[in-house]
């Protein structure tokens, strides 16, 4: 029977952890690529209204409506810059949660060498006895 890696556990709970850090990742990238298409509407919609003022209270409210306009432009950027600090922020702990399960697993991967090449002594030791013994018979038959 091949032993247990010792390790499993762990193991299991840094890939565990690896994959919660790249959920995340992948949410505050569609969080970030949200906000980019919000801004991007944003902007496309504003430069579908009208620039042509027939009187002076049109004008004050296509001036209200541009004042307007420029603080949602804004708060949308700030919004993009938060998302692209989550992104930077979920991409750091991706890579440390990577790195946590890499050693593991190559420690894994060592272990399970080890017992196949075990297990493969011990099957060519088998298989040396059996030909070692049938030789022997064979040559006490012979001397007979």
């Amino acid at each position: 029977m091949a032993r247990a890696f010792q390790l499993a556990g762990l193991l299991r709970l840094r890939q565990i952890e690896k994959d919660h850090a790249a959920s995340d990742l992948a949410a505050a990238n569609a969080f970030r690529r949200d906000a980019g298409e919000r801004q991007a509407r944003a902007i496309a919609a504003l430069h579908a209204v009208p620039v042509e003022a027939t009187d002076a209270s049109t004008l004050f409210a296509m001036a209200a409506a541009r004042a307007s306009s420029r603080s949602m432009l804004a708060d949308l950027a700030a919004l993009a810059d938060q998302a692209d600090a989550e992104v930077a922020e979920a991409q750091t702990a991706f890579g440390e949660a990577k790195a946590r399960a890499v050693g593991l697993e190559k420690l894994e991967a060592r272990h399970n060498a080890s017992v196949l090449a075990g297990e493969l002594s011990a099957e060519q030791a088998a298989i040396d006895e059996i030909a070692t013994g049938a030789w022997v018979r064979e040559r006490e038959g012979n001397d007979a």
